[in-house]
């Protein structure tokens, strides 16, 4: 017993000391589709973020800078053993298209991302609905936009 009460402290000590894993609130990493891009993810709150997307409107062509900021929410996360697979809505607008011809749009993704546990990556898929405000030319239309992408958080 007298040995018992050191070593519960000892243990107690060690459990206690042990770095937590930090909460990953910056994601960096490549979105592969329309558009294609450097992605940019930053944590704003508990289950809400801001994606920055900058690149080109197309993989196969290349042609044309894009942007784009959107405001997302998690309202829904699976949770597995190895994976959790959060559920993305969300909000935001786009720019892109050449200097003497600017596309403006309005965009709604939704969002599935298979994150690793043990591993700061995260694997996923969007697709979203654009609604283009100003096409030099064009009255209103609706584009769909769509991708895959990996984020390394940090």
């Amino acid at each position: 017993m007298r040995k018992l009460l050191p070593t519960t402290l000892v243990v107690l000590g060690i459990v206690a000391a042990r770095p937590a894993p930090a909460h990953a609130d910056f994601g960096l990493g490549l979105f592969l589709g329309e558009p294609t891009g450097l992605d940019l993810k930053f944590g704003i709150g508990n289950r809400s973020n801001l994606d920055i997307l900058l690149g080109f409107t197309s993989f196969r062509d290349g042609r044309g800078s894009y942007g784009h900021v959107t405001y997302l929410v998690t309202p829904l996360v699976g949770q597995g053993d190895a994976v959790s697979v959060p559920l993305r809505v969300g909000v935001g607008a786009a720019l892109y298209g050449f200097s003497n011809d600017i596309h403006v749009a309005i965009r709604a993704p939704l969002e599935v991302g298979l994150r690793l546990r043990r591993t700061p990556l995260e694997f996923y898929g969007e697709i979203a609905l654009a609604l283009i405000l100003f096409d030099p030319g064009d009255a209103l239309r609706l584009d769909v936009q769509a991708g895959l992408g990996f984020r390394v958080y940090f």
